[in-house]
């Protein structure tokens, strides 16, 4: 269930035609898989599944006796750690730029919207691209970064304050999912995966309706994000970013069990980027209704 948007992309670490069984013993797709794998017959990553195939395709890479991940090359959790920090601290230093060097005001939106397509593009640039690029990667997060800092002003403006209490609402979160995911409060099954991504893609469509709206006949569109609606509406989207996060967690721990090449964690890097991004903005969006209606 691979998509093209940087959003929904669960970023599959390479493409293949079946499933390899959980904890190391390749299957065919449908076939009972050892461990239990949630994904046994009802795949929702068939196709595009970065561990496809009837045998482990990184076992015929390395062709090598057992060995510690460091002398592979392939993925560790230290590798996802680093990455994702250069990533996130990319993002950060942006917003630090836009918040204390750039000329930010209450009217500033254009410089906003100019940053976030330019995100936009690079995020979905990597994620057509088949291979994780560096550069992409820290590139978007620039831009990004830029967006959130010059966002994250515009709105201090009017409510002081609401940028340090969207991020500690997004690092509680953060902490909340991975430790529902470690102790299997949370598991990602198939139908689990189905019914989110489902939700997911209405949650869209009905947030581009509104804009369409809002743009067609000013105001908030159809009212999603005002009022006790939009408190709805902003729950629902913390919810989702929180989801994403799972399916993020799900494949970290896939590919370091699979043994995916060490510059896959990358991409494990941008996916858990885009979700804490998501999960940020919903946040603004939710704790600026509750301090005084937009």
């Amino acid at each position: 269930m691979r998509s093209s948007n940087p959003v929904f992309s669960r970023r599959g670490f390479s493409r293949g035609e079946g499933y390899a069984g959980f904890g190391g013993q390749p299957q065919a797709q449908g076939a009972p898989q050892a461990g239990g794998n949630p994904y046994a017959g009802t795949n929702p990553y068939a196709g595009t599944n970065p561990y496809a195939g009837t045998t482990n395709p990184y076992d015929t890479t390395y062709q090598a006796p057992p060995a510690a991940a460091v002398q592979t090359g392939r993925m560790t959790m230290d590798d996802v750690v680093m990455r994702t920090a250069m990533t996130l601290g990319t993002v950060v230093l942006g917003a630090l730029v836009a918040w204390f060097v750039l000329p930010v005001s209450e009217k500033s939106y254009g410089l906003a919207i100019g940053a976030s397509l330019v995100a936009l593009v690079l995020g979905l640039i990597q994620s057509f691209k088949r291979e994780a690029s560096p550069a992409l990667i820290l590139g978007y997060a620039v831009f990004e970064g830029v967006f959130l800092g010059v966002w994250s002003k515009i709105l201090n403006f009017m409510w002081p304050g609401i940028p340090l209490q969207a991020v500690l609402g997004t690092m509680a979160v953060f902490v909340g999912m991975l430790v529902a995911y470690r102790t299997r409060l949370i598991r990602v099954t198939a139908r689990y995966t189905r019914i989110g991504m489902a939700i997911a893609i209405g949650f869209v469509i009905l947030m581009f309706v509104n804009l369409i709206a809002a743009l067609i006949g000013g105001g908030d569109g159809l009212g999603l994000r005002s009022g006790a609606l939009g408190i709805v509406v902003g729950v629902i989207g913390i919810a989702l970013g929180a989801f994403f996060l799972s399916l993020d967690f799900k494949q970290i721990e896939d590919g370091i069990q699979y043994g995916a090449p060490r510059q896959e964690s990358w991409l494990a890097a941008f996916g858990l980027t885009l979700s804490l991004v998501w999960i940020y903005l919903e946040m603004l969006r939710l704790i600026a209704i509750l301090r005084g209606d937009d």
